[in-house]
């Protein structure tokens, strides 16, 4: 295991992961795992399932059940970046499901992560063959299990008749488990403080508004943050729409995410946010779960939390592993004030909050993201769009940063000075022989 962690930079686990390590690997019992959001989950998981699983096995033996697209993804990167030699695929909606079928007979995956509608799907159709699956993790159980997905995780489970062990994760717990989860003897760690839903290592400030419109507030709030990353979170897709449309327009570079966008923009906002390319991201609830941000400096909650379940999913993308963080309620005129606010803290000036010294001054990010039509079917790797930034393009290695290639296609940070020089030096050029489209990401 030390050697897994020396890949993944960490020096040691935390107590949860410990325990669940323990849990997981030397016993044979059922695992309910509750721990605070950016408590390092995935790799509770992980770091025992990559040894219980047989490296030469070329049948699925473990399922990974999540309510979204993004926590399978990264979840996926996660097991990747450990390289332990297991192949896994990630499976959500989006796509057409033909796609990943030809992918899965390919890869011969031992660990899937997916959806349930998705993860049903080839499992009806034989894409995928229960017969070897031991392992059941659901991760963001109280999400996976709510009424939404409830008929499909009842179908899911009906459909593994050799499984062993399930393990269930999440930063807040379900009032009681469904009875087809079929849990057998159960370890449970729970590392919830039910009376601080919110990290003591999270600065919690409220914010006044003057007015019922929140959007001059939320201005100056980002004027007097500077050059950190927030993200600000609303109940409404229109309403994400308005935000951002009115901070492009007062010019931030941002990042709009909610439910109604298509699969391209989805991934076109994240990997913005994420390299470094946009300082804000407006996003519903859609984003305060299964997003992992390292370093992101506030939240922002331009609309108040439904129930305080929402706040810990929100509050818990800062403040990640032993990291500090700061969060801020932007309070109407006509809301009341709900009690997590009590011991918060009035926004102070902004010397005191550590922004930029002159209010006025829109912070713009050191990157820009550029997408590249081809990819890893295209026989394309980070090194190659490296050297094609580089001996084409006229980059210097440090004004290239993250670089995430996908099948058919490529996004890469660049540094936003020389975006416009960068695009003229690449236009209708080839890469590693092949013509392909080199684009801003708006």
């Amino acid at each position: 295991m030390n050697t897994l962690l020396q890949k993944l930079g960490i020096a040691e686990l935390n107590d949860m992961q410990r325990e669940a390590f323990d849990a997981i690997l030397r016993s044979r019992n059922d695992v309910i795992i509750l721990s605070p959001t950016g408590s390092g989950k995935t790799l509770a998981y992980l770091l025992p399932l990559v040894q219980l699983l047989d490296g030469n096995g070329a049948d699925v033996q473990a399922l990974i059940v999540v309510p979204g697209r993004e926590l399978a993804l990264q979840s996926d990167r996660v097991l990747k970046s450990m390289g332990t030699g297991l192949r896994s695929q990630s499976c959500y909606g989006g796509r057409t499901a033909m796609d990943e079928h030809r992918v899965l007979r390919q890869n011969r995956p031992q660990l899937v992560f997916g959806t349930p509608g998705r993860l049903n799907d080839h499992l009806d159709k034989g894409n995928i063959d229960a017969n070897h699956i031991k392992y059941l993790i659901i991760d963001e159980f109280d999400k996976c299990l709510e009424m939404g997905f409830h008929d499909e995780m009842q179908r899911l489970i009906s459909k593994l008749p050799v499984l062993q062990r399930r393990i269930l994760l999440s930063a807040t717990d379900a009032e009681q488990l469904p009875r087809f989860v079929e849990m057998g003897r159960t370890t449970k760690l729970d590392y919830l403080d039910e009376e601080q839903p919110v990290s003591d290592r999270v600065e919690v400030y409220r914010v006044d508004c003057p007015e019922k419109d929140k959007l001059d507030t939320l201005r100056r709030l980002l004027l007097q943050l500077g050059e950190g990353q927030s993200i600000v979170f609303l109940n409404y897709r229109d309403s994400v729409e308005r935000v951002d449309e009115y901070l492009r327009q007062q010019g931030f570079v941002t990042s709009a995410f909610h439910g109604g966008l298509d699969q391209r923009q989805r991934e076109d906002a994240l990997y913005k946010f994420s390299n470094g390319s946009s300082t804000v991201l407006v996003s519903t609830d859609l984003a305060s779960r299964g997003l992992d941000i390292p370093h992101l400096d506030n939240v922002i909650h331009y609309h108040l939390p439904l129930n305080e379940e929402a706040l810990v999913h929100r509050v818990g993308r800062t403040a990640r592993w032993d990291q500090m963080g700061r969060t801020f309620f932007l309070v109407g005129p006509e809301e009341k004030a709900p009690s997590y606010l009590l011991h918060s803290t009035t926004l102070p000036s902004t010397s005191e909050v550590g922004g930029v010294s002159e209010v006025g001054r829109v912070p713009l990010p050191r990157m820009a993201t550029i997408y590249i039509g081809k990819g890893k079917k295209d026989k394309i790797s980070k090194g190659d769009i490296v050297g094609f930034l580089c001996k084409i393009g006229g980059l210097l290695p440090q004004e290239i940063g993250r670089i995430d290639v996908s099948d058919r296609y490529a996004y890469a940070a660049v540094s936003r000075h020389r975006l416009q020089a960068l695009l003229k030096a690449v236009s209708g050029q080839k890469i590693k022989g092949l013509r392909t489209v080199v684009e801003p990401v708006r």
